[in-house]
């Protein structure tokens, strides 16, 4: 089974040196959307309101096959 690389980017870049064994492209990207919101609950940063997240998934030869990002913004509605 082809392994696949799901480097993250939050501010600071985590590269996947393990990789994980994928079936298909379609576990490619169910892997990665299910990654952004794991890393996203435990990471948003207290001391601000507006964060990124993004994946970046290659294959074993390096080549980008699938990206994905999710965005936080907290806005304040009292004055």
């Amino acid at each position: 089974m082809p392994r696949y690389f799901f480097d993250v980017h939050d501010g600071a870049f985590q590269r996947d040196d393990e990789g994980t064994e994928c079936a298909n492209i379609d576990e490619v990207r169910r892997v990665a959307k299910r990654l952004l919101p794991d890393i996203a609950r435990d990471g948003i940063p207290l001391d601000g309101d507006r964060h990124i997240y993004t994946v970046l998934v290659t294959s074993e030869d390096g080549q980008p096959v699938y990206s994905a990002a999710l965005s936080f913004a907290g806005i304040w509605l009292v004055r």
